[in-house]
């Protein structure tokens, strides 16, 4: 089983771009993030010809999440978070069971600027998000935790620079709550099978940093304890990334045997 997770930056402007990777690529499970439609605006059609059943919980413009499953459908068991603030409309977690896994598709606040409201947002989505893991973590079901984190865990998971210094992605309460996730006993896949070197899935569109290949490490797959003893492989889709009308983030990936 192939399961992926892809903060898209536009679901309806970058189509072609997912289709073709989902033709190439063939995941099994999908999780994307950055949608940038409204619900009645999501290219559910254009996904079932391809091949993908899908749920989804957008917003007009920004933020959004879906999960795609190929050749079936997803059964959502959970949107949004506890404690979520319905009146801010920030679209940002679903879960849906597919194919006897249960699969988030995240997509964490941003956090900037920083010090300030929207990066105390980011640390209160975290809690939030800490008890939601805790909760599935304790289930004992097999999860997968895809999506973007908007968190950089280490300085090993991002280009040598000090232009991101004051940037809440790097910042140590952004890194603390992602260590706490893990801490609960989830695997990091990526690390799992690339323990060393850099393992990029975001390049930003401005300073040439795709050709620089200066890249951070926002997406992120978290494996629960039976899963993560079925883990085969892991890996990013880069290349998808320098193609025209490309997102800014790769896909990445997880093989369970």
């Amino acid at each position: 089983m192939k399961i992926a997770t892809f903060n898209i930056n536009g679901v309806n402007g970058r189509l072609p771009r997912l289709v073709e990777w989902l033709d190439e690529a063939q995941p099994d499970i999908v999780a994307l993030q950055e949608l940038k439609c409204a619900d009645r605006s999501f290219p559910a059609k254009a996904l079932a010809r391809a091949g993908y059943g899908a749920i989804w919980h957008g917003q007009k413009s920004w933020h959004g999440v879906a999960i795609l499953a190929r050749g079936a459908e997803p059964i959502e068991t959970s949107r949004g978070l506890a404690g979520d603030d319905d009146d801010d409309g920030e679209s940002r977690y679903v879960e849906a069971a597919v194919k006897g896994v249960i699969v988030t598709s995240l997509y964490a606040p941003n956090g900037n600027p920083q010090p300030g409201p929207r990066f105390d947002y980011k640390l209160a989505w975290m809690e939030r998000l800490k008890a939601r893991t805790r909760e599935l973590w304790e289930s004992g079901l097999p999860v997968v935790l895809a999506g973007d984190f908007n968190v950089v865990p280490t300085d090993a998971d991002i280009y040598p620079t000090s232009s991101y210094s004051e940037n809440a992605l790097v910042q140590p309460e952004s890194r603390a709550a992602f260590r706490d996730i893990l801490g609960q006993g989830w695997t990091d896949a990526l690390r799992a099978r690339h323990p060393s070197g850099p393992v990029y899935t975001f390049w930003d569109y401005k300073r040439d940093r795709w050709s620089r290949d200066a890249g951070l490490r926002l997406d992120h797959l978290l494996l629960s304890a039976d899963l993560a003893a079925r883990l085969a492989d892991a890996g990013v889709d880069k290349a998808v990334r320098g193609r025209d009308g490309a997102s800014d983030h790769a896909p990445a990936w997880v093989v369970l045997s």
